[in-house]
């Protein structure tokens, strides 16, 4: 479908070859990877790997080396994830039930008897990757280790999330959809400012346009902060009025087929300091540099660089306060994250956010940020929002 793409069935068999491709590299007999229904990044890891919008209860996708993965459940969601996603062999997973619960009718089982039954014998399972892992509660997990408890637990998110850096044409155009979802939500926002109107009004005009284009919910809460409350790198919405000679800054991620898309502006409402005009400034002179040298080979702190050099020279340097280029996909901001740290290579197929923020001044605080998608010989922006929005 040209309006509403999406991603393919046929692209989940690949992703589980890629998964057991690398759990042959590592050495892993089990991989679990752990998936819940927190909005910023609980659900990454089922919506990869089966397309499956969590709800309620926690999942597990597991894997042994060879066929196809299982989806774990609780008790309530078996049928849902039947329907809904990509892996036929649904499961309802013992520690994944309440202690105060019944359901007569369910077959449930504990990791171990799963593990049995898709490797043929616990003992040739010696080494199991789990990543989610930091998802997890304290008591989740050593009830999953309890269940295996002769094999040596390994951290693999990392190396998860690092299949998933490339995008697929099909993850392109689910993205490049989910920048028209979000300009639809910055424009309805830039409809609604005016003096007077509260930031909770602004908020639910934005995530409404979105709704009705598509979005199936947002990487993070829409942010609209006005006056003060620019101040913090994150806010929530609040009943404050917008006021003449300050600025609203707004920052939209709508999720739309699991993929994220995100568009960072302050609007200018009348007059403001001088002092935010010149911090405006430089954060769009930041990032158009920044956008203009970012090319495929590239390590992505080099990039990064930029950004934080034109920001310094403009003795901002001190409210530059995270790394301002990182990956977007299935969590809004997902690995590889380009900071001062990171030796992360820049790739063709990956799509980018470029992020400059400039937050906890004296004046407030904004960001600008803005969609990339990397290509063979350079880089081709996602969303064409205007740099100077006034009102």
């Amino acid at each position: 479908m040209t309006t509403h793409p999406t991603i393919p069935a046929e692209e989940y068999p690949q992703r589980w070859a890629k998964v057991q491709t690398m759990m042959g590299q590592r050495g892993l007999d089990l991989l679990v990877a752990y998936a819940d229904d927190r909005a910023t990044y609980g659900a990454a890891h089922a919506r990869w790997l089966a397309d499956f919008p969590v709800h309620f209860e926690p999942v597990c996708v597991v894997f042994s080396q060879r066929g196809d993965p299982v989806l774990l459940c609780g008790p309530e969601s078996d049928e849902y994830a039947r329907l809904r996603g990509r892996i036929k062999d649904v499961r309802v997973l013992r520690e994944f039930t309440h202690p105060d619960e019944d359901y007569p009718y369910s077959r449930i089982q504990s990791l171990s008897e799963v593990a049995r039954e898709i490797v043929g014998n616990l003992q040739a399972i010696r080494r199991v990757g789990l990543a989610g892992r930091s998802l997890m509660s304290a008591d989740l997990l050593a009830a999953l280790q309890e269940t295996l408890p002769h094999v040596e637990w390994v951290d693999a998110e990392g190396a998860v999330c690092d299949l998933r850096a490339v995008k697929s044409p099909a993850e392109i155009a689910v993205m490049r959809h989910a920048y028209t979802i979000a300009e639809a939500g910055i424009q309805a926002a830039v409809e609604t400012i005016g003096v007077g109107v509260t930031e909770r009004t602004i908020m639910a005009e934005t995530e409404a346009a979105m709704r009705r284009a598509g979005a199936e919910g947002t990487g993070i809460d829409t942010i609209v902060a006005s006056g003060p409350n620019t101040r913090p790198i994150l806010a929530r919405s609040t009943f404050r009025q917008v006021q003449s000679g300050e600025i609203v800054l707004l920052t939209v991620a709508p999720r739309y087929e699991g993929y994220h898309a995100a568009i960072g502006r302050p609007v200018f409402v009348g007059r403001v300091n001088p002092e935010i005009e010149r911090a405006f400034e430089a954060a769009c002179d930041a990032q158009k540099q920044a956008f203009a040298a970012m090319r495929p080979g590239m390590e992505g702190r080099e990039v990064e660089a930029i950004g934080r050099r034109i920001v310094g020279e403009a003795g901002l340097g001190e409210y530059f306060l995270y790394a301002g280029v990182h990956s977007i996909g299935v969590i809004e901001f997902e690995p590889p994250i380009f900071g001062p740290s990171s030796p992360a290579v820049i790739q063709p197929n990956m799509v980018i956010s470029i992020d400059i923020p400039l937050f906890n001044t004296p004046w407030g605080g904004l960001r600008i940020e803005d969609g990339s998608l990397i290509t063979d010989t350079g880089i081709e922006m996602l969303n064409h929002t205007a740099y100077r929005i006034d009102k």
